[in-house]
């Protein structure tokens, strides 16, 4: 089974939309859709904005359906002056930006795990490399492969996206992935991120206004993606 997760309505309703003998359970609040998309079973949930919520809605997903891998997908601003708006971004390592112990003499973005600490969570090769056959099939997708950067704040301004390139060298920035990564790692269940960029880092001013006029159009792109990827 293919667990999918995203944060809101726009980045799961159209794949809900497209799947066959759906059946729903609320738990903790958050719907979860069970069904087949394409002849591939499924369970898709919308987590909610920020970490906390992404990881319990992952937790909850393995616990509850045991999902063979899990994708989150959605939208996400860029950190990278290659990474433009309508662009697809793949998760190579996801990393935590905001979990800062450097008070402490820890490096930035270490995280601490019951049996490890580190900073980078690798996603799944496969799983990636297989998102990224769809992407080379499908017409004019443009994609980046590198390291998603997760945080509980919405990142707008130019200094903070080029801080989190040079300092993780992250393409892109979130607020669940590296959460739903860390959840996934944990429980040894395979995981990436398939972000599609609804806004980037070329200017200081207009990125909440960027977000709102391309998130729609750029979560689409990303459910075409899904639609494809479970046609195998």
């Amino acid at each position: 089974m293919l667990g999918i997760i995203g944060a809101l309505d726009i980045e799961v309703e159209g794949i809900i939309s497209k799947m066959t003998d759906t059946s729903v359970k609320t738990i903790s609040s958050v719907r979860y859709t069970r069904g087949t998309l394409n002849g591939t079973e499924c369970v898709v949930a919308k987590c909610g904005i920020g970490k906390v919520n992404a990881a319990m809605c992952a937790q909850t997903m393995i616990l509850e359906y045991s999902p063979d891998r899990i994708i989150n997908t959605g939208i996400a601003g860029s950190t990278s002056e290659k990474t433009h708006i309508g662009s697809i971004v793949v998760a190579s390592m996801v990393v935590q930006h905001d979990f800062d112990t450097t008070v402490l003499g820890d490096e930035e973005g270490t995280l601490f795990l019951p049996e490890e600490s580190l900073i980078y969570i690798p996603a799944d090769q496969e799983l990636t490399n297989e998102l990224i056959h769809v992407c080379d099939r499908l017409r004019d997708i443009d994609y980046e492969l590198g390291v998603i950067a997760t945080g509980d704040r919405f990142i707008g301004s130019i200094e903070e996206r080029r801080h989190l390139n040079e300092s993780f060298s992250a393409i892109a920035c979130e607020m669940e992935g590296g959460s739903i990564g860390q959840v996934c790692y944990i429980n040894k269940v395979p995981f990436t991120i398939l972000r599609s960029i609804s806004d980037d880092s070329s200017s200081d001013e207009g990125s909440d206004i960027e977000y709102s006029t391309f998130s729609r159009s750029a979560a689409e792109k990303a459910i075409e993606i899904i639609d494809s990827f479970t046609k195998g």
